[in-house]
C-alpha cells in the first residue's frame, strides 16, 4: 500500500499547492467568486463536470449498479439530463446577467423583496450538500488509512476548507480541472474495463445475473421519475450550479461547455452502473451495495492503480464539497448576512474579498462540525433538495420564462412551497416521494394564483431585467485599465 499511499499524499499536497496559486490570482470579488467570468471551453466543462459528479455519482452510483444493474445509472442520468436542459436552454440568459447568486436574479426579476427568504432556502441546500459530501470522505480514507471516522472527516474537509478558503473560485476552478482528469483516467479508463474483465466478460455478467439486472427500467418507472423530479430540476436551480455558469467567459462557452459535460456525466452514469453490476458479480454478499465501490478497488486492482482509483473517488467528493463550499459561503454572505446588514452591493468590490474568505472558512468550520454530527447521509440530501425543488424551482423558472409573475408570487411560492415539503416530510416520512410531488404543485399554484392576483411587476424592472438578459448592464469589478480598453470579462 506504500505507493497507494504516496499516490494519495501527493494529490492531497497538490490540492493546497493550487489553492496557494489561486489566493495569489483571486484579487477582486469577481475573481475570487466566479474566476472572473473568464474560463474558456475547456476548463468550463470541466470543471461543471466535476461538481455534479461527486461521491454520490461515484460511490452511490456503483452501489446503485449493485442493487439495481444497469438500471442504477437512472441517478446520474438524470443529473446529466438536468446538466444538459440547463445548457442549451438556460446557461446563455444565465451567464449574461453578471450576478453572483441565485436570490440576486430573483430581485432583478421581480424588483427585490425575494432575496433573504430565497437565500435562506438555497443556503440550507447548499449546507447539507456540503456536508454529505463531506462525510463522504470517512469510506475513502477508512480503507486508504484506517482512520475512524471523525478523523477522516476532519483531514478531507480541512484539505478542502483550505484551498477553497485561499484561492475561492480559481483554486477551486483549477483543482476541479485536475479531479475531473483523475476521475476520467480513474473511473472510466482503468476501474471500468478492470472490473468488466474481472468479472468475466458481458457474457458471464448476463449468465450469472438475473434478467432485471439487464433491463433499462429495472430500478422502477417512479424512482426514475422522482429523480427527475429532484436531480434534473435541482440541476436548473442550485446556486453550486449556477455560480460554475457565471465562471463562462460568454454565452457559447456556457451552452456549449455545459453541453460537453453533460453528455460526459451520461458517460459517466453508465460506467458506474456497468462497475457495480459487475461487483455484484464478484462480490453477491455484500452486506452494504455502496460498499462496491471500495471493495471492487481494494481487492482487485493491483498496487499503485488501486491508488490512483481511490484518488479518483476523493477528487469526486471534494469537487462537490468544494463547489457546495463556496456556493453556501456566497450565499450566506451576500443574500443573508449583507442584506440583513443593509450593505449589499456598497463599497468597492475588492474590498469583500476579505469578507468572503472569511465566510468560507466560517462555513467550512460548519460544515466539518455538522458531518461529524450527522448519522444519516442520505436523509440530509433528501431534506435540502426536496426544500431546493420544492421552494425555489417555481419562481426561478417562473421568472425567466412567465413576464406575469410577481415579486408577491414568488415569495408565496417559495413559503407555501417550502412549508408543504416540511409538512408532508412530518407526515410521509423524509424518504417518501410525496413531499416533492404535492410540495411543487402547492408551489406552482401558490405562484400563478397570488401573481394573477396581484398588480403586474413594475414596467422598469422588467425593462431592467431585458436589459440584462441581453447581456448589458451589470457591474462588475473595476479596472484600472483606460475607459476604451475591452470588459474584463470577455478577455481569455
Amino acid at each position: 500500500m506504500a505507493v497507494d499511499y504516496a499516490v494519495i499524499v501527493v494529490y492531497l499536497a497538490g490540492m493546497l499547492g493550487m489553492g496557494w496559486w489561486g489566493m495569489r490570482r483571486a484579487k477582486s470579488k469577481s475573481e475570487f467568486l466566479v474566476a472572473g467570468r473568464r474560463l474558456g471551453p475547456w476548463m468550463y466543462s470541466g470543471t461543471m463536470a466535476a461538481i455534479v459528479l461527486g461521491g454520490a455519482s461515484t460511490i452511490g452510483g456503483v452501489g446503485l449498479g449493485y442493487k439495481y444493474g444497469l438500471s442504477g445509472a437512472w441517478m446520474v442520468f438524470t443529473i446529466g439530463l438536468g446538466l444538459l436542459a440547463l445548457s442549451i436552454f438556460f446557461s446563455a440568459r444565465i451567464a449574461r446577467l453578471k450576478v453572483y447568486t441565485v436570490s440576486e436574479m430573483l430581485d432583478l426579476r421581480y424588483g427585490g423583496k425575494a432575496g433573504v427568504i430565497s437565500g435562506v432556502v438555497m443556503w440550507a441546500y447548499t449546507l447539507m450538500l456540503a456536508v454529505t459530501s463531506t462525510i463522504a470522505y470517512a469510506t475513502i480514507f477508512d480503507v486508504l488509512f484506517d482512520l475512524n471516522r471523525t478523523a477522516a472527516i476532519v483531514l478531507g474537509g480541512a484539505v478542502v476548507v483550505a484551498y477553497s478558503t485561499l484561492g475561492g473560485m480559481w483554486s477551486i476552478t483549477l483543482t476541479d480541472m485536475v479531479q475531473f482528469v483523475v476521475k476520467t483516467i480513474g473511473v472510466l479508463l482503468l476501474l471500468l474495463p478492470i472490473a468488466v474483465v474481472k468479472a468475466g466478460g458481458f457474457s458471464e455478467m448476463k449468465a450469472a445475473l438475473p434478467g432485471e439486472y439487464f433491463a433499462p427500467l429495472g430500478i422502477g418507472g417512479e424512482t426514475i421519475f422522482t429523480y427527475v423530479l429532484i436531480y434534473t430540476f435541482g440541476m436548473l436551480i442550485g446556486q453550486d450550479i449556477w455560480q460554475r455558469v457565471f465562471t463562462a467567459r460568454g454565452d457559447k462557452v456556457a451552452r456549449y461547455g455545459g453541453t460537453v459535460a453533460g453528455t460526459y456525466c451520461l458517460v459517466y452514469a453508465l460506467a458506474g452502473a456497468v462497475i457495480g453490476t459487475a461487483a455484484k458479480v464478484l462480490y453477491p454478499n455484500l452486506a452494504n451495495a455502496d460498499d462496491a465501490f471500495a471493495t471492487i478497488v481494494k481487492d482487485e486492482l493491483p498496487m499503485g492503480v488501486r491508488g490512483l482509483v481511490l484518488a479518483a473517488a476523493l477528487a469526486a467528493v471534494m469537487s462537490t464539497s468544494s463547489g457546495a463550499l463556496i456556493a453556501c459561503a456566497t450565499v450566506a454572505n451576500n443574500d443573508i448576512w449583507s442584506r440583513l446588514r443593509g450593505l449589499a452591493h456598497k463599497g468597492p468590490e475588492h474590498d469583500e474579498v476579505k469578507g468572503n474568505r472569511a465566510f468560507i472558512l466560517i462555513m467550512g468550520i460548519a460544515v466539518i462540525c455538522v458531518a461529524i454530527a450527522l448519522n444519516n447521509v442520505v436523509e440530509a440530501l433528501t431534506v435540502a433538495y426536496n426544500l431546493l425543488v420544492g421552494g425555489l424551482l417555481v419562481p426561478i423558472l417562473g421568472g425567466l420564462l412567465w413576464k406575469r409573475g410577481t415579486v408577491y408570487g414568488a415569495l408565496a411560492s417559495v413559503v407555501v412551497g417550502g412549508c408543504a415539503v416540511v409538512g408532508l416530510m412530518v407526515t410521509y416520512g423524509i424518504l417518501a416521494n410525496e413531499p416533492v410531488y404535492y410540495g411543487l404543485l402547492s408551489s406552482l399554484a401558490a405562484y400563478v394564483i397570488v401573481s394573477l392576483a396581484t398588480p403586474p411587476t413594475d414596467a422598469a424592472v422588467l425593462a431592467n431585467w431585458r436589459e440584462r438578459l441581453a447581456g448589458r448592464g451589470g457591474v462588475e469589478d473595476a479596472q484600472p485599465e483606460p475607459p476604451a480598453a475591452e470588459p474584463a470579462a470577455v478577455h481569455s
